[in-house]
């Protein structure tokens, strides 16, 4: 009932101020602001929430919602039609800009982070262990960015693991000098997430 009468207040305030109103709606968000969000149906959504520095936010049960360079009425309708799944009827939803981005050159967003996925090397390289490489990197360019091999590598005997998407593991031979002989071109594999690259020791011999 006091959350009902607060936004009910909040709404009065907005008539009688109807600059207020039409600056709240008219201001672009940066990243920086935090923006309160208050769902009349389900108070347990109601939070302040900061826009990250690729002008998203997080709101529960809706996910990531773009709001950078919009304004509050279009991040405000982009929710409700993320929630309207998870009611049986459209719920109400407030977004108000609960506080500027902070201005202070001492304190500066930070920048985004570069995506990453996981892969992992064991054997005998020279820095064994779990790789963060950017999307795209080939299995070639992830052997480099780890050092390379250490001088008891099997360099024909490689072995690719990856778990295809029924769960399945599938296991590719890699022959690192048909590779650079120009005759494989397994080396140019782009890496996916969970992939385990195994280097295996060489053999007397070998």
């Amino acid at each position: 009932m006091k959350r009902i009468l607060t936004l009910l207040s909040t709404l009065v305030v907005l008539q009688l101020a109807p600059g207020l109103a039409t600056a709240q709606e008219t201001y672009r968000i940066k990243p920086g602001d935090v923006l309160r969000i208050e769902v009349l149906e389900d108070s347990s959504i109601n939070r302040d929430t900061l826009v990250l520095p690729d002008g998203r936010v997080s709101v529960p049960l809706a996910g990531t919602v773009a709001a950078g360079g919009r304004t509050l009425g279009q991040v405000r309708s982009s929710i409700v039609s993320e929630l309207a799944p998870n009611f049986a009827s459209e719920p109400t939803v407030f977004v108000s800009l609960a506080r500027l981005a902070r201005e202070d050159p001492q304190f500066p967003m930070p920048e985004p982070e570069e995506p990453t996925i996981e892969i992992y090397v064991l054997g005998q390289v020279n820095t064994p262990g779990k790789v963060a490489v950017a999307p795209g990197t080939t299995m070639l360019q992830a052997l480099a960015q780890i050092g390379g091999f250490s001088q008891f590598a099997a360099r024909k005997r490689i072995q690719l693991r990856r778990v295809d998407s029924t769960g399945r593991e599938r296991v590719y031979r890699v022959n690192y000098n048909e590779i650079l002989a120009g005759r494989s071109n397994i080396g140019m594999t782009v890496m996916a997430p969970g992939d385990v690259i195994i280097v295996p020791e060489r053999r007397l011999f070998e």
